[in-house]
């Protein structure tokens, strides 16, 4: 019993001083190498995945070691190993999950402004093509040339033709989904089987004695395919606050310009108003036209929306912004109440922050939804669906 209990207690000995390693070797790697002097790695110097600590340390003081103000270009970290920018997304790719790595990246960016990751085209090749990098690449094009600046032209279209992918469906569903009663379909569905031509077409094959309706053919609704077309003219403010609407705005319309039932137009404004319509079959010719920043003048952008109206009941200005006007907001009225006047439809999508909140002038906004617009944030998808239910209003 002595020996069973001596042994137990050794045991719970162990766990506990390998928790309290662990947890030390955690501690460090939060206080980085100005610790060393002071607190040392703990026995092994790794983590319970079997990650070294030193490598660790490495990564993580080569970055956030610039908060200090250091040249950290110069030395890495506790082991003296020299890392540049190429080397440094190398190692957080085999050491932290792709998650993580993403933050990091994020964080070199935008917190410690560490442009090579964008200008160094080995850099860039291994950099995660995501909406944030793409961001970034955005607000950093104009650093950019040749080889590098091909290398960004790629990424940035393999996150536009995600970003698509994700949209396309929804958005399609939306716009196409109206049923003709009029025409048949050979293509087999619930969501479109017409139950009363059925019955009525299969009469003659009822049998009284079974009283059992025995269907020979069934028949489906079909789908529109004729269209008379709307205009959609899509105006999206392009200061920096709304560079996450400017991408999905840049790749709805470039799926609305693929619609048959739609004439879509794409203008982006400042204070000046550049129209993007003749590139929306290439998605990164559009984003790479964005000039990110200025000021705001929406009364302008509106005006020359207004000008692309032909048939006003057959047209939908949707502007993008947080209504935060530059100019004169009796003039963005003035213009406002014209193109609903006209009969033309005015959507005003507001700024979204980054939970998804609604971020614009509450003012403006009820001002221009007294004047009959609709105003509100909407998710692409949920743009569709409105879209459509004007369409067969």
């Amino acid at each position: 019993m002595i020996l069973c209990q001596a042994l137990y207690t050794g045991e719970r000995n162990e766990k506990e001083m390998a928790v309290n390693t662990s947890q030390m070797n955690r501690w460090r790697l939060i206080l980085g190498g100005y610790a060393q002097n002071r607190l040392e790695f703990g026995p092994g110097a790794s983590l319970e995945n079997g990650i070294s600590c030193m490598d660790l340390e490495d990564v993580l003081d080569f970055l956030y070691n610039r908060e200090q103000g250091e040249d950290v270009r110069r030395q890495g970290g506790s082991e003296g190993s020299h890392l540049t920018a190429a080397t440094w997304i190398t190692r957080i790719r085999k050491l932290f999950p792709k998650e993580t790595v993403e933050i990091l990246e994020r964080h070199a960016l935008e917190n410690y402004g560490m442009t090579e990751l964008l200008t160094d085209k080995e850099v860039l090749e291994k950099l995660e093509p995501n909406q944030e990098l793409l961001k970034t690449i955005l607000q950093l094009k104009h650093l950019m040339k040749g080889e590098v600046l091909e290398e960004a032209r790629r990424i940035v279209k393999k996150v536009a033709e995600e970003i698509a992918e994700r949209l396309r469906q929804d958005i399609r569903r939306s716009l196409l989904g109206r049923v003709d009663r009029n025409t048949s379909s050979p293509i087999p569905s619930m969501r479109n089987l017409d139950i009363q031509k059925t019955i009525r077409k299969n009469l003659k094959h009822y049998d009284p004695e079974q009283e059992r309706l025995m269907l020979e053919k069934v028949y489906f609704n079909s789908r529109v395919r004729r269209f008379s077309k709307w205009r959609v003219v899509i105006a999206v403010d392009e200061s920096g606050s709304m560079l996450d609407s400017v991408i999905h705005s840049a790749v709805m319309a470039g799926i609305f310009a693929k619609l048959p039932m739609l004439d879509t137009r794409l203008v982006i404004f400042d204070t000046q108003v550049v129209d993007l319509s003749g590139y929306l079959e290439d998605p990164v010719a559009t984003l790479m036209s964005i000039q990110l920043g200025g000021g705001t003048y929406i009364t302008g952008a509106l005006q020359y929306c207004e000008s692309l109206i032909e048939n006003p009941h057959k047209t939908m200005v949707v502007l993008v912004s947080d209504l935060c006007e530059g100019g004169s907001i009796q003039g963005l009225l003035g213009v406002s109440r014209g193109i609903i006047e006209s009969g033309a439809k005015l959507i005003c999508l507001t700024a979204l922050d980054m939970e998804a909140n609604p971020v614009y002038d509450r003012h403006t906004a009820q001002k221009l939804a007294d004047l009959g617009a609709y105003v509100g944030a909407m998710t692409p998808e949920a743009l569709g669906d409105f879209m459509g239910k004007i369409m067969n209003a």
